[in-house]
């Protein structure tokens, strides 16, 4: 295995504030994820912190597009060089957030690089945009599309190299049964985006499906994939400490069995770990969980 370096990327800019006058808490995830060991588990190098700008959304109104937009567009170009810098040493780089909106900096670094594709192991394939939604603004449930070119200027055409990510180079895992009919995953499927439900995970088996998947973005040309994991795509009975706890989600052994054969892949180059909540986990119990089955995840054969 790869070095593996750990980067902290503490960005909660891409949420909605859960209460009037408060902040999102995933900013918390990477130091919880750390004071359980992960690093050390992994045997991983420290690869520093990416420090993001305040949290502020001013006088921003629904309408107004995607809140801290500035805020986002300089992070997601500072932690790309950060990304950049470690994936192009072939060093295997764990991001953890943060929320949703982190993955930018990801596709911008890779893109930066070449051709690469995008594993989403996420709840809700977070595809909303100006033309399937009018409820535009945060953009951690928008940054799948923002990432393939769809949305305001700012945050899809940073340094002129919009779309970060191709259609054809995303598969998306994991999102709930409950959510087929929505306009965005109707979207992806009509775009010939593979769209996994956790229904189609158990039927077809996670780890199998994991490692048809790693072949399959073997034999397609690219220079390698990124695979970004939100925390809401477990079950709310072991993942309770998420923005939006859907029922009916995986369950952590199925999530390490999907996961394994992924960043086991040598061209896989990179995951990131987001919207893990300390504030709403007080015991720590759901950050464990999250810890052991990503230490797990690396294990070897």
């Amino acid at each position: 295995m790869r070095n593996i370096v750990v980067i902290d990327a503490p960005s909660n800019l891409g949420l909605r504030p859960p209460k009037p006058g408060a902040v999102p808490g995933c900013y918390k995830l990477a130091g919880a994820l750390r004071d359980h060991g992960i690093a050390r588990r992994l045997g991983a190098f420290d690869g520093g912190v990416v420090v993001p700008p305040r949290y502020d959304r001013g006088e921003w109104q629904e309408g107004d597009g995607v809140f801290n937009a500035p805020a986002i567009a300089s992070y997601t170009g500072r932690l790309a060089d950060r990304i950049q810098r470690h994936v192009s040493a072939r060093d295997f780089v764990l991001v953890l957030g943060g929320d949703c909106s982190i993955q930018l900096g990801a596709a911008l670094a890779l893109r930066r690089l070449g051709r690469y594709g995008l594993v989403s192991v996420d709840a809700s394939p977070d595809f909303r945009h100006p033309g399937n939604s009018d409820r535009i603004g945060a953009a951690a449930g928008e940054e799948l599309a923002l990432a393939t070119g769809r949305g305001q200027d700012d945050l899809t055409d940073l340094e002129g190299l919009r779309p970060y990510l191709r259609d054809e180079d995303v598969r998306v895992f994991g999102t709930r049964d409950a959510f087929v009919d929505d306009e965005d995953v109707a979207e992806l499927r009509h775009l010939k985006v593979p769209v996994v439900t956790v229904s189609d995970l158990r039927r077809w088996g996670p780890f199998d499906l994991g490692a048809a998947t790693a072949v399959s973005l073997d034999h397609t040309g690219l220079d390698g994939y990124w695979v970004h994991l939100d925390a809401d795509v477990l079950d709310p009975s072991i993942m309770p400490a998420v923005d939006s706890p859907d029922p009916d989600g995986l369950l952590p052994e199925e999530l390490t069995a999907l996961l394994h054969p992924l960043v086991r892949s040598p061209r896989c180059v990179g995951l990131n770990v987001t919207i893990y909540d300390p504030d709403l986990d007080p015991e720590g119990t759901a950050g464990a969980v999250l810890t052991d089955l990503v230490v797990a995840a690396f294990a070897d054969d």
